[in-house]
């Protein structure tokens, strides 16, 4: 059942995906979790937890990221708008670290502005997690 350290394992594919994904690289790692789940290889439970621990390191490799800048004016205006929004909603703003653009941005402000990482940790762990259960949901009731 728990085939994630073998070689042929489709986890490492999907943990790999969500991590990428999740950095300033671009990919998609929702393509993967849907084949995961069609495939039935392995339990939804185990899917949505390699998936989610995968795009949340991601985004914490962001958050990291931005620790190693100054505190200077951003240059990108994602990354503006991002810390702006952080500085006026705070952590709940990183419940949308999973969002396609901005998600991105919001991690790697958050690690500019030495927003505390364990709080960051939970916002981006709870949001990508939401996310993931309501696509395995949505993917699960078409049959």
């Amino acid at each position: 059942m728990f085939d994630f350290l073998s070689g042929d394992s489709g986890l490492w594919m999907l943990f790999s995906t969500g991590f990428i994904s999740a950095t300033l690289l671009p990919g998609s790692s929702e393509v993967n979790l849907i084949a995961s789940l069609k495939l039935g290889d392995n339990p939804i439970w185990l899917i949505l937890l390699v998936a989610t621990i995968g795009n949340t390191l991601g985004g914490m490799t962001n958050y990291w990221i931005g620790r190693l800048f100054p505190e200077k004016k951003p240059k990108n205006k994602h990354v503006h708008k991002a810390k702006k929004w952080l500085k006026k909603y705070g952590y709940w703003s990183l419940l949308l670290s999973w969002l396609p653009f901005i998600g991105d941005p919001l991690c790697l402000a958050a690690g500019w502005l030495r927003m505390h990482h364990w709080l960051c940790l939970v916002a981006i762990l709870f949001g990508k997690a939401v996310r993931y259960t309501t696509l395995a949901i949505f993917v699960q009731s078409l049959g």
